[in-house]
């Protein structure tokens, strides 16, 4: 089976989208770009229907889904019970903030933080939202002004979270005066370290450049409020960092009492096989942040986690929106975690976990192209390098996913030289073991044809596959 991509009714609407949507010229200069090369435009479509562990685009091809919503079904497409609870709360409250719902969604959300030790939490709309809600209680419950993030993270597209994010140096671009307050520190990376260190050595100089390089260098300790990570650099490549950087990031905020926030809007809810990454590290942190996940991928719910003493009374730390904690939105975090509880859904993630990662264990033995495969549960990756050193990375990493996408399994490969896959975490075992060897026949391909596929020209519309 090979699709031919786009199909005539995706086409129309992909150049319909060019004069009008955003980046749509960009879209135009990059496919020329390529094809000067000699190299073809990725694969596209438009989703025309979604269920379950399928998505069907408007020319009714039929595709394994890998890219989730951008990992935000985690039971699916179009969990029929998550639209029912919803529209009952459409029905009985349209768009209320006083609701009934409000409170026991909250209450629910805190039962669920490691530890049982952050017991208050803050609606909010999106991923963005939250982190920048985040870091403002941080500011404010020290008094201090300053922020360490790290390298290759991705915190949201907002203002604030544009400057704490650094998974692309041309991202911020022109607003290199606003990003005063953050202090970027390395991320222990599993690949491509340098100066020929052994990772336990990488992550030992990572965690020396936070507790000395940058307080007896850049900025005092006691100016710093705190320290923002993910337990699995998502956007940035699905990066799993080791228990010794993780604990040692709680050991130093204790030592100098910084704020440390983990940002679970990816890795949180079962996508890593527990409630929470975080939970794998034996660490509780004094804020989380939770989005995606958290309503089903029917409706926009976010949030902030915190401790009593940071979210309980801390007034000028402001948060929230119109939208935040609709009556729509509780409703579907109530019946998210009411079907994660019922149906054992970490368990089930947890075992498709681990049939990834023994699917793919020798993919970087038997293919040259593939650099390095990355899995923690269902946060799944594989990196990619041309192993003559002549063409881009990345453009292996797209040929493959062009290939995966005309078999029929729709997985995410952006900025980085690696293909993204992020299941439904209760996807059908059968279904996800075709996915993958549908995705092993894609590696064979490239590696035995080269790559196909150039410059990534951006999509003309936020809607359309990629």
């Amino acid at each position: 089976m090979s699709y031919r991509l786009p199909g005539d009714k995706s086409k129309a609407l992909l150049d319909q989208g060019l004069p009008s949507l955003r980046d749509g010229l960009s879209y135009q200069r990059r496919a020329a770009s390529s094809a000067e090369k000699g190299y073809a435009a990725p694969a596209q479509m438009i989703v025309g229907r979604a269920e379950g562990d399928f998505v069907w685009d408007v020319d009714d091809n039929r595709y394994i889904d890998l890219q989730n919503g951008w990992a935000t079904n985690p039971l699916g497409n179009c969990h029929p019970e998550i639209i029912e609870a919803v529209h009952q709360a459409h029905l009985q409250y349209g768009f209320q903030w006083e609701h009934p719902l409000r409170i026991p969604a909250a209450e629910k959300i805190a039962s669920l933080m490691p530890g049982g030790a952050l017991p208050r939490f803050s609606f909010e709309v999106s991923g963005t939202e939250a982190a920048e809600s985040a870091i403002h209680l941080a500011l404010c419950h020290t008094g201090r002004r300053y922020m360490i993030s790290f390298t290759s993270c991705f915190h949201g597209e907002g203002l604030g979270t544009k400057m704490v994010s650094a998974y692309d140096s041309q991202k911020n671009i022109y607003m290199e005066a606003w990003s005063g307050g953050v202090l970027k520190a390395p991320y222990p990376y599993s690949d491509n370290i340098p100066a020929g260190m052994t990772q336990d050595q990488y992550v030992e100089y990572c965690l020396w450049y936070l507790e000395t390089h940058l307080t007896e260098y850049v900025v005092p300790a006691e100016n710093i409020a705190g320290i923002i990570v993910e337990p699995g650099l998502a956007e940035g490549g699905n990066w799993i960092p080791t228990t010794e950087f993780i604990q040692g990031i709680r050991r130093i905020c204790d030592k100098y009492d910084w704020v440390m926030i983990v940002d679970e809007v990816l890795t949180g809810l079962g996508r890593t096989g527990t409630m929470w990454s975080i939970d794998q590290y034996d660490v509780v942190p004094d804020i989380l942040v939770v989005g995606k996940n958290l309503s089903g991928g029917i409706e926009p719910c976010a949030g902030v986690a915190a401790r009593n003493d940071i979210l309980g009374d801390n007034p000028r730390a402001s948060g929230g929106s119109t939208f935040a904690g609709t009556p729509a939105g509780c409703a579907a975090a109530l019946k998210t975690i009411e079907i994660f509880e019922r149906d054992n859904i970490l368990a089930h993630a947890a075992m498709l976990g681990s049939l990834a990662s023994s699917r793919m264990s020798t993919w970087e033995q038997r293919y040259d192209i593939v650099a390095q495969v990355r899995t923690h549960g269902l946060l799944m990756g594989v990196a990619f390098r041309d192993p003559e050193g002549v063409s881009e990375d990345y453009y292996f990493a797209r040929s493959v996913r062009d290939a995966m996408l005309r078999r029929g399994v729709w997985a995410i490969c952006d900025n980085e030289p690696q293909v993204r896959m992020y299941p439904a975490l209760n996807m059908a075992p059968d279904v996800l073991s075709k996915a993958l060897d549908l995705m092993e026949e894609s590696i064979d391909q490239v590696q035995r044809e080269g790559v196909s596929i150039g410059d990534y020209p951006p999509m003309p519309s936020g809607n359309v596959g990629f």
